[in-house]
């Protein structure tokens, strides 16, 4: 299970902490690469200014996973919408994790099998008000977790994790008091708002030799919200 190394974007985020821990607990060298400073829950830590593809470090050994973590939640009516909201939320919830795995499958392919986990979301199968924008950022996403699987197999497997709300910083604006908190799990069909380590479970186990005969699949952890309607 350890002794192999992973590499994570956007690994300020709480998920990516989260996950970085399991990682490391169990003997993995997880490295890191932010837009924030430098976190000392990584081996390694790498901070640059945008996820795009001239600034990603260069990196020489062998890396056995990527996770990328960076998302937006840009959630308003649809006739509010620019077309910059649009461009920002594509460009840094799918463009820059092209970017990330073109940056770094060179390193991929010095390893007998590799990993690749993507970060989705419930909107992008559950139409769901406000979301136009980032569901179809994510709904991108979702597009090359498959192409890529196809392209890659079967020495590197790209899956991705599409959860519904869960409570890290990016999310604090919708559950930041009782009574958005108490809405929000009262409309999960597990009355519950997903906690940071819950999806992180689920991208350990995507990376993970167990998962050696998974891929380009779209796991929902999210409560049953996806696929779930209860009376």
């Amino acid at each position: 299970m350890g002794n192999k190394t992973y590499l994570f974007a956007g690994a300020s985020s709480a998920i990516a902490l989260a996950t970085a821990k399991e990682l490391r607990q169990d003997g993995n060298l997880v490295m890191g690469i932010s837009t924030k400073e430098a976190d000392p829950n990584y081996d390694e830590f790498f901070t640059i200014a945008k996820y795009e593809s001239e600034l990603f470090p260069k990196i020489e050994k062998p890396i056995n996973g990527l996770v990328y973590f960076p998302g937006t939640i840009n959630l308003k009516p649809f006739n509010r919408l620019t077309n910059a909201d649009f461009l920002n939320d594509y460009q840094i919830n799918s463009l820059g994790a092209a970017n990330f795995i073109q940056a770094y499958l060179p390193n991929l392919k010095l390893t007998e099998s590799a990993s690749i986990v993507l970060i989705s979301t419930v909107a992008v199968a559950t139409g769901m008000p406000f979301h136009a924008s980032v569901a179809m950022a994510k709904g991108a996403i979702e597009g090359l977790t498959k192409a890529l699987a196809a392209e890659f197999a079967p020495n590197i497997r790209v899956n991705c994790i599409a959860p519904s709300l869960t409570e890290t910083p990016l999310a604090a604006k919708f559950i930041n008091t009782a009574e958005k908190m108490d809405a929000s799990q009262k409309r999960n069909p597990l009355k519950k708002v997903g906690s940071a380590n819950e999806v992180a479970n689920a991208i350990t186990f995507l990376l993970q030799d167990k998962a050696s005969w998974i891929t380009g699949q779209v796991l929902a952890v999210d409560g049953g919200m996806g696929s779930l309607k209860l009376l």
